[in-house]
């Protein structure tokens, strides 16, 4: 496969809201790494994974809400490290969790997390994970058998192991992601998390006591009833990577399966939802 890789450089008003929906959409797509910029993001695909029309269907392109040009090139070689270092700010949560690159100094929050996301996405700043992370804290998981689902970087994984959570399985369609799954959880010294390449089918024969599903509403919804097959009475699920006006469609799929809404979080437009599996 070719080193080369086609960067488009977008420019977007009103820029916060509309990098996250960009940055959620695009990830749908090939594109495998995203920076921030003054003006918007920068992201990345694989030349190989590239056509001319990669941007179609791409609807946020296309909104009368947001005003966004883009230029793009070919680059015949990108120093991740570097660009890493000069975009990735460390995050906050609720001044309980800080989730870091190894460049960045330790500080005294409670769980502290260390990641070197290299092309995968999660890496905390999407306003998803971000919710996810604020659910993981305000419970109580030890001891529970936990699916991270589309882990990404295995942030939530990294996090539901220091709080006690175990055994862990994490699983992600994408081979970036599994490999650098693989090297957070050893570098963050976690000892009861596997992580699995894959989909869904993976899940047949499992069975789990907390499920974090932070994908998209497409797949969350394809994938609903694998799900709760999957998860113990008195079990919780935590969704996210969707949009309020998504809320309707996933609410309807979790009652009609027998989930119970127990909460729900939102940052900006996007929403995490937690349900419970009642015993009935």
């Amino acid at each position: 496969m070719s080193n080369s890789y086609i960067g488009y450089h977008f420019s977007i008003e009103p820029k916060e809201l509309g990098s996250e929906i960009l940055i959620a959409e695009l990830g749908e797509k090939a594109f495998e790494s995203f920076t921030e910029t003054e003006t918007g993001i920068d992201a990345f695909v694989q030349k190989d994974l590239w056509d001319e029309n990669i941007l179609d269907g791409i609807f946020i392109l296309q909104s009368d809400e947001f005003k966004i040009s883009y230029t793009f090139e070919e680059i015949e070689q990108i120093n991740w490290n570097e660009e890493w270092e000069k975009n990735f700010e460390p995050i906050d949560v609720d001044g309980n969790c800080h989730v870091r690159a190894p460049f960045h100094p330790k500080t005294n929050a409670e769980f502290d997390i260390v990641i070197e996301p290299k092309m995968s996405f999660g890496t905390g700043h999407h306003e998803t994970t971000h919710m996810m992370i604020q659910h993981l804290l305000d419970m109580d998981v030890a001891g529970l058998k936990t699916l991270d689902m589309g882990c990404g970087t295995a942030i939530l994984a990294i996090l539901s192991e220091m709080k006690g959570a175990q055994p862990i399985d994490a699983i992600d369609i994408d081979n970036w992601c599994y490999l650098n799954s693989i090297e957070n959880a050893e570098r963050n010294n976690c000892e009861h998390i596997t992580v699995y390449e894959g989909d869904a089918a993976l899940l047949a024969g499992k069975q789990y006591d907390l499920i974090i599903a932070n994908i998209n509403r497409n797949i969350l919804l394809n994938d609903m009833q694998s799900y709760v097959d999957c998860l113990n009475e008195n079990g919780i699920i935590l969704f996210s990577g969707f949009y309020e006006e998504d809320v309707p469609f996933i609410d309807t799929s979790c009652i009609e399966k027998g989930l119970t809404f127990f909460k729900k979080l939102q940052r900006n437009n996007w929403v995490s939802l937690k349900y419970v599996k009642q015993k009935i």
